[in-house]
């Protein structure tokens, strides 16, 4: 009975963040850069609410707690990442769809929350257990028994800091939905004239609608501008990564490594190069972009959506499962490039009606 008072408590919200208990402890695990080895790196770092929840630095790649030791992909946002569903084939749309991070190789928040922890390119601790020792000698680990209970195993410590860490994660706090186009669609405001060409050319000329849908999501009520399919839009290998010059065994192949994205997850050169397509909402503020981070703008990214076909780039890192049907000639013109980014620009979280 104890427990479940505790954790009743833990649903109240506190009236001036608007987070609950639990959610205000998973915000202090998120923020804590005591918990890399060595101390300095949070999930916050990588993951921040000034940049969208991406990288606080807006790099390429990130760089671990370690100095030299970089991950191979840019950090997506963690926002909105709560309506993301496990990985799964739909017969429907035949392909795949859902699954967390880059390659959907995991299906919830918390396995998601407990890889960077033991990820020695991320936050570099051995094991769970020194994740688990580090959180007991935290000033919150009174807040964390309160709410869960004194945890009679590290292991069990460690499902309640994940677990913690994936509250806030699904809290309003990251999945605010005040961009200016969902103050638009309550009729609290109007888009601009260039804005709603955008949005034109967004659905029908441009053909980001194809996977960045406009149709509201069943749980969050609201449009997430993702179908959380998996796509290979031919992008090159980015000779700017950080991740090259990562030593062995962390990176045995230097400049030679091939991202096979999916293909790596369900182990079927089928699906190798396909990335998931990732949500639009803050998208102004996560540069660079791609899974590579191989554009450093908007600007960039749009335009080889629509030239890459017919204007000089690199070879795609993975060629064969390139999509040649949605992007690469849609013969848009500089204007109209413009327009798009206008419309992704009202996607941004924080606006206020006047």
């Amino acid at each position: 009975m104890i427990v479940c008072v505790a954790l009743l408590f833990a649903c109240q919200p506190d009236k001036q963040t608007g987070l609950n208990e639990k959610e205000l402890l998973g915000k202090q695990l998120f923020f804590d850069e005591n918990l890399s080895e060595p101390a300095g790196q949070s999930c916050a770092t990588c993951h921040t609410a000034e940049k969208g929840f991406a990288d606080i630095y807006s790099r390429v790649t990130s760089e671990g707690a370690v100095k030299g030791r970089f991950s191979n992909r840019n950090s997506m946002t963690s926002a909105y990442a709560c309506y993301v569903p496990p990985l799964h084939y739909s017969d429907e749309d035949e392909t795949y769809v859902g699954g967390l991070f880059w390659d959907g190789r995991v299906n919830t928040l918390e396995e998601q929350a407990a890889q960077p922890f033991t990820n020695p390119l991320e936050m570099g601790n051995n094991d769970n257990e020194m994740v688990s020792e580090k959180v007991r000698r935290a000033g919150y680990y009174q807040d964390l028994v309160k709410i869960y209970g004194e945890p009679v195993s590290n292991d069990s410590l460690f499902s309640y800091i994940t677990n913690a860490i994936a509250a806030y994660e699904r809290s309003a706090e990251m999945n605010p939905f005040t961009s200016k186009y969902d103050a638009w669609e309550a009729g609290k405001c109007e888009l601009t004239a260039q804005e709603q060409l955008g949005l034109e050319l967004f659905k029908e000329k441009g053909l980001c609608a194809e996977c960045h849908i406009l149709e509201p999501d069943e749980r969050a009520g609201k449009v997430l501008f993702t179908d959380h399919t998996y796509d290979n839009l031919g992008i090159p290998s980015n000779p700017d990564n950080p991740f090259f010059t990562t030593p062995a065994p962390y990176n045995p192949c230097g400049r030679d490594t091939v991202d096979m994205g999916l293909g790596s997850t369900l182990k079927d050169i089928a699906e190798a190069g396909k990335f998931r397509v990732p949500t639009l909402r803050n998208i102004t503020l996560t540069a660079p972009y791609g899974h590579n981070g191989y554009f450093n703008t908007l600007e960039e990214i749009i335009h080889f959506y629509n030239v890459r076909d017919v204007e000089e780039y690199p070879q795609p890192e993975f060629a064969a499962t390139v999509n040649r049907d949605e992007l690469g000639n849609l013969g848009l013109t500089p204007e109209e490039e413009a327009a798009i980014i206008a419309f992704l620009s009202t996607l941004t979280d924080g606006y206020r009606a006047d």
